[in-house]
């Protein structure tokens, strides 16, 4: 696949202060002629925050124009401001602010993203899929993705793990019923069922994510279930020693994926596992970058 320029960065892209030669100033468009953008990455708004946002603008309009590319048919597209356009919809306004810009694919699902990112507004989910989505467009690999969008390659490599959960648990991670943590610790299990166990058992006991990742380990090594025998291996130094306990945290977060501390204080061995060529290539690549 050849690959296609990223865009120009979202400073440049929005360019909501100064508009460049040729390029219109804010002008005020009719809310209903204006359709919401499907490749929105961010699929969930809380009520809550729209109908607070709503209350600010019936008293202070709608501040900050919304970004929209106009259509053939002159109706327009929503590129960035959707929480804006809801809230200002719900205040029952019957035009809205605008800035009418036009896109390439890429540039308009990489303005949702880092529009939503810096808001911290996506779910785990959502944000997962919007990188899955840029990787694909543009063809660049994911540190090029990562240096464009400011992002440490870790973050983007264990962001796309989340979408090889089952679907039952990328819904309940999108819906926030469990954390990224606890989707990490259910993905670092071997074997679906054991997953489905470890999910379940999140899910029903309300399990914090340390406790989920020292069932996932007791899962993993035997935990006197069919496996390996409890007490004929090594022993396991992590949820014992504190310590270790930390260190290992950040190297699951660090490498995503499952990693063991095997062996004595003194001396023993550090486990890190892979699942796949393309997982072994990624964890080589955030050890020796």
């Amino acid at each position: 696949m050849s690959k296609k320029a990223l865009g120009k960065g979202i400073g440049a892209l929005l360019n909501t202060t100064k508009p460049e030669a040729g390029l219109q100033a804010s002008l005020s468009v009719e809310i209903d002629r204006i359709r919401t953008n499907p490749d929105q990455p961010r699929k969930h708004f809380s009520e809550a925050g729209l109908n607070e946002l709503a209350a600010s603008i019936k008293e202070k309009g709608v501040i900050q124009p919304i970004l929209v590319e106009q259509n053939p048919d002159q109706s327009y597209t929503l590129i960035a401001g959707e929480r804006r356009f809801r809230a200002a919809k719900l205040a029952g306004l019957a035009v809205i602010p605008v800035l009418i810009r036009s896109f390439n694919e890429i540039e308009k699902l990489e303005i949702a993203l880092v529009e939503n990112i810096q808001r911290e507004d996506l779910t785990p989910i959502e944000e997962a899929a919007a990188y899955d989505s840029l990787l694909k467009l543009s063809g660049v690999n994911q540190d090029e993705l990562a240096a464009h969008l400011g992002k440490n390659r870790s973050t983007i490599a264990n962001s796309l793990r989340l979408l090889k959960l089952p679907e039952e648990m990328k819904a309940a991670l999108d819906q926030r019923e469990i954390s990224a943590g606890h989707a990490r610790a259910i993905l670092s299990v071997n074997g679906k069922d054991a997953q489905a166990s470890l999910f379940h058992a999140i899910h029903e006991k309300g399990l914090s994510v340390r406790e989920a990742e020292a069932l996932a380990q007791k899962m993993n090594t035997g935990g006197g279930k069919k496996g390996k025998k409890p007490g004929s291996g090594t022993l396991s130094l992590p949820g014992r020693i504190p310590e270790l306990e930390e260190l290992k945290q950040k190297l699951i977060e660090k490498l995503g994926t499952k990693v063991e501390f095997k062996g004595t204080l003194s001396e023993g061995k550090i486990e890190i596992s892979y699942f796949s060529p393309d997982d072994l290539e990624r964890i080589y690549e955030i050890l020796f970058p």
